[in-house]
């Protein structure tokens, strides 16, 4: 029977709050794809995203219908399923700018490592809100989720996509720190993640290498890796303090800007709305990730409480990423910014984020 206290519990905020940097993020898509544009034609990736936007918002309103303690009970259903089609990327996959990270499902592509950021949170979550304790894990407590991350990871380096395997890791190690590590554990493995360093540089590809080098200095190959980042920068700093106006960007609308509509959209925005308009998203984001760890501090749940911290903690590593590639402060690695970077799966998984939030978030009054 459906519990009518859950309509009274309902954080209509956080729902605002997603509709607003929703609605945002398709108005700086659009003058992405359209600045420049006399025909006055809608380009097809704006309304694709529209479709998306919907389609999110539609899985968000079944996903709270769950009680999200449910998903404690088949969570390694939903890790096996999202393990299998990264198998399946690696045997029937599409490859598209070098990489093969996409499934063609009838007419829809789906980037399943996007969805395995879900998956991955939900089984961390599962791990440790039964093995947590006072004095932190242990090395022991910790072979489980270790193998958990493990997996997904090689699977998706092999794609190759480097960016969002380590994605996973950030992710993975501030649930971990979250929910407490011995002091042996955590300097250990810090020493052997310095120590290792070095060492991961000859396991890297030549692209990788050079997106490294260039970010340590991007006029060693301006026409070339260096091209995005020096673009990205002249189009931030051309935007000022209130930026050129709405579909005036000129880096953006000649066409010098670099997937304009993906991973630097971010300098988009910048350029047409200055330092202020950038502030303004940033301020949305700011208050999203405050609402997260605030419903992570005040469930009553253990698994709630390191599930929503997992889904606030992978949209600030998005965040943090995104904004450090478009600045050159980081090197280039295609993690799109959430519900504004154009990507059908990366808004699917952000909303189902969302969704989960707003469950644990109307569902802590009878938390256990």
């Amino acid at each position: 029977m459906f519990d009518r206290r859950l309509i009274k519990y309902f954080d209509w905020g956080l729902m605002a709050l997603t509709i607003l940097i929703g609605m945002v993020g398709l108005g700086i898509l659009y003058s992405a794809l359209t600045a420049g544009n006399d025909s006055g034609v809608v380009h097809i990736l704006f309304k694709k995203q529209m479709i998306w936007m919907c389609t999110g918002f539609v899985v968000m309103m079944i996903i709270l219908m769950i009680d999200y303690r449910d998903l404690d009970k088949i969570n390694l259903f939903i890790y096996a399923l999202c393990i299998a089609l990264l198998i399946s990327v690696i045997l029937f996959g599409k490859i598209g700018g070098g990489s093969r990270r996409w499934l063609l499902i009838g007419f829809v592509r789906i980037q399943p490592s996007e969805l395995m950021k879900i998956a991955l949170i939900i089984s961390l979550a599962s791990v440790y809100s039964t093995s947590i304790s006072q004095a932190g894990l242990n090395f022991r407590k910790l072979i489980k989720p270790a193998v958990l991350c493990v997996i997904p990871f090689v699977l998706i380096v092999n794609q190759p996509d480097l960016g969002t395997g380590l994605l996973l890791l950030l992710i993975a190690g501030s649930i971990t720190l979250f929910v407490k590590v011995e002091r042996k554990v955590l300097y250990t493995v810090s020493g052997i993640c310095i120590a290792a360093a070095p060492l991961l540089w000859y396991g890297l590809k030549p692209y990788q290498k050079s997106r490294i080098l260039t970010f340590l200095n991007p006029d060693r190959d301006p026409l070339g890796a260096g091209y995005h980042i020096i673009q990205s920068k002249i189009a931030i700093g051309s935007g000022m303090l209130t930026g050129k106006g709405f579909l005036k960007g000129t880096q953006n609308a000649l066409s010098f800007l670099p997937e304009h509509h993906t991973d630097f959209i971010l300098s988009v925005l910048a350029e047409e709305w200055g330092i202020m308009g950038c502030s303004a998203l940033l301020f949305l984001y700011l208050i999203f990730l405050f609402w997260g760890l605030n419903i992570a501090y005040n469930c009553r749940n253990m698994f709630g409480s390191i599930l929503a911290f997992g889904i606030t903690t992978m949209i600030f590593w998005q965040i943090f990423i995104n904004i450090g590639m478009v600045m050159g402060l980081m090197p280039v690695v295609g993690v799109p910014l959430p519900l504004v970077s154009y990507g059908g799966s990366s808004v699917i998984t952000n909303m189902v984020g969302f969704g989960i939030l707003l469950n644990i978030s109307m569902r802590n009054f009878s938390s256990n």
